[in-house]
């Protein structure tokens, strides 16, 4: 099984991804995790992104698509993975469409997370960092015990620079830009929408719901 799970900033993907992980027994794959791992280990590739992300610039798609090779290609994706943060470009989707044909292994199920802006920008201009400990709170959800003061070690918490309105919306911006053109691509029958914005709980039954459906479509 090949999931995609694809969603805009603060929609929850890093945590419905943990559990289909631990549900599926799958590794979820971060692309940003897999670029940090690439960076450390001195891969050229690695060295290839570090060097570009160093220089303000933006990894270039043929990168991506090599490191997300690479890592799909190791042993503990062999009965299966899921992709958080990939493809973010229709070129990148194209690309990864050719790479699973040639290796002879089955077409990805989409899954979207759907969250209104409105909700997007309330998470995340809630989210609150400390500068000592670096733990992240969420004054929403997950909020310290004493107002705006670390639990740990009682540092004032701050709002991080990517985490202010205007941030924000850009970032939504540029979200919505890049994966339209991917979701029209892989069109309705292909990608299944879930409305992230409920609690996680019942965004998970939903996943767990849209999966099965997709996967009772496939063996018709």
């Amino acid at each position: 099984m090949i999931i995609l799970l694809l969603g805009p900033p603060g929609c929850g993907k890093g945590t419905q991804a943990a559990f289909l992980a631990d549900k599926l027994g799958i590794p979820a794959i971060s692309t940003g995790e897999v670029f940090r791992a690439e960076c450390k280990a001195g891969t050229e590739l690695g060295k290839q992104a570090c060097s570009t992300v160093r220089s303000g610039g933006l990894v270039g798609d043929d990168i991506v698509d090599g490191i997300v090779a690479n890592r799909i290609a190791r042993p503990d994706c062999a009965q299966g993975f899921l992709l958080d943060g990939y493809p973010r470009t229709l070129a990148q989707a194209m690309h990864f469409s050719a790479l699973l044909e040639r290796r002879g292994l089955p077409d990805p199920m989409v899954i979207h997370l759907d969250v209104p802006e409105c909700a997007l920008v309330s998470r995340l201009t809630a989210r609150r960092q400390c500068p000592q400990c670096l733990r992240i709170y969420n004054l929403l959800s997950q909020a310290p015990q004493i107002a705006e003061r670390c639990d740990d070690d009682g540092a004032a918490l701050l709002t991080r620079e990517d985490d202010r309105e205007s941030v924000i919306r850009d970032r939504l911006r540029a979200y919505r830009e890049l994966t339209g053109p991917i979701l029209q691509w892989y069109g309705e029958t292909v990608v299944r929408e879930v409305d992230g914005s409920a609690a996680a709980e019942v965004v998970s039954r939903e996943i767990e719901r849209a999966l099965m459906e997709t996967a009772a479509c496939v063996k018709r």
